[in-house]
């Protein structure tokens, strides 16, 4: 958390923000005091951060900003665009003074995002960009999170590269964010491989990500697969679990995204080739930060939180905050998920893990 909090400064310095960011601290007079209410909708529970990261983050953040006055009050879609629908309802219902939301799907929430509008909420687009009247974005560099998986691919293929059959599993097409990962791994990947199968997988599913592997290795066969690009660590599971079945008795190279603590224990059993570590707790806790600023009219400070800027198809221009990715593998698991304090190395390097992970030193 101190790693979190340091890294947090050093990125509002770059933005030329001095003294006066914190809640307490500023000469900016809020509207509202500390007795804040931030609404958050997350979208599901098989991504394993929701759960265990970005809430606790959220709430632990929202507290400390406003001297334990301010609340959040938190709601899971658990993959039903419905049930989101009805949860936003509920925050527009009770008053909330900001949303803070990770559509499952960006277009269906616009209505809602309109809703809150009218009624005068703010609400900040939360991992994904929702479309409708938004105030606000953060996330990663999504195009950036492709490109380092398609690159890591191409690097590892080397030479075979150009002669190499690789399956594409795209995430799902309702998420804005799987359209902004597959523009930057074709980027990297067109060209340089042979792409033999492309999938969508609805609603980031590990099981319809587990049944198209299954597809592709009845139609490429599971010999002639060199490489497979997957979208997420869960799907990355399925898919690996899908070539075992078959009976690989090589797992060819599989990307990931997210930093899942079963995913990483699979790049240390070398099963996975690599994941995209995206500091979710310093998106989260900058989340936390302009949902407090923006309910409270802090101004200055919200706007040095939001220096980039996106376009939505309902709207361009939108305030952002762009979190940059570092690309995972066995060589630097030290120095990104375990110097974060996202994981110990007691928790990678269970009984099963022990001697994979005294093979890399992680002990």
């Amino acid at each position: 958390m101190a790693l979190v909090a340091s890294a947090s400064a050093l990125s509002l310095a770059a933005c030329g923000v001095v003294d006066g960011i914190g809640g307490g601290d500023s000469s900016e007079s809020p509207d509202k005091g500390d007795d804040v209410t931030v609404g958050l909708l997350l979208p599901d529970k098989d991504t394993a951060r929701f759960e265990k990261f970005d809430h606790p983050l959220i709430k632990k953040e929202v507290a400390s900003l406003t001297h334990d006055k301010g609340k959040v009050v938190y709601a899971n879609a658990e993959s039903s665009t419905d049930k989101q629908s009805r949860q936003f309802q509920q925050m527009i219902d009770d008053a909330v003074d900001v949303i803070l939301v990770d559509a499952l799907d960006s277009k269906a929430i616009a209505p809602d995002v309109q809703k809150a509008k009218d009624a005068g909420i703010p609400v900040i687009a939360y991992d994904r960009l929702a479309e409708g009247p938004i105030d606000a974005y953060v996330s990663h560099d999504n195009e950036l999170v492709g490109e380092v998986q398609g690159r890591a691919l191409v690097e590892d293929l080397g030479a075979k590269a150009a002669t190499s059959k690789v399956v594409m599993m795209n995430g799902d097409p309702a998420d804005p964010n799987t359209a902004r990962f597959k523009k930057g791994a074709l980027d990297e990947l067109e060209g340089e491989v042979n792409i033999v199968k492309r999938y969508d997988t609805d609603k980031w599913s590990p099981e319809i990500a587990k049944a198209n592997m299954e597809k592709a290795i009845s139609a490429v066969g599971l010999d002639n697969i060199a490489a497979v690009y997957s979208a997420n660590d869960g799907m990355a599971g399925a898919v690996i679990d899908a070539l075992k079945e078959s009976g690989a008795s090589k797992i060819p190279p599989v990307t990931g995204q997210d930093a899942n603590l079963d995913a990483v224990q699979r790049i240390v059993a070398g099963e996975q080739f690599m994941s995209v570590y995206k500091s979710f707790l310093l998106e989260a806790t900058n989340a936390a930060k302009m949902a407090v600023f923006k309910a409270q009219g802090r101004t200055i400070q919200f706007d040095a939180l939001t220096q980039d800027s996106v376009d939505s198809p309902t709207q361009d221009g939108i305030p952002a905050q762009l979190v940059s990715v570092v690309p995972l593998t066995k060589s630097n698991i030290k120095q990104t998920v375990i110097q974060d304090g996202v994981y110990t190395v007691k928790d990678i390097c269970t009984a099963e893990y022990k001697s994979d992970c005294a093979a890399i030193g992680l002990n």
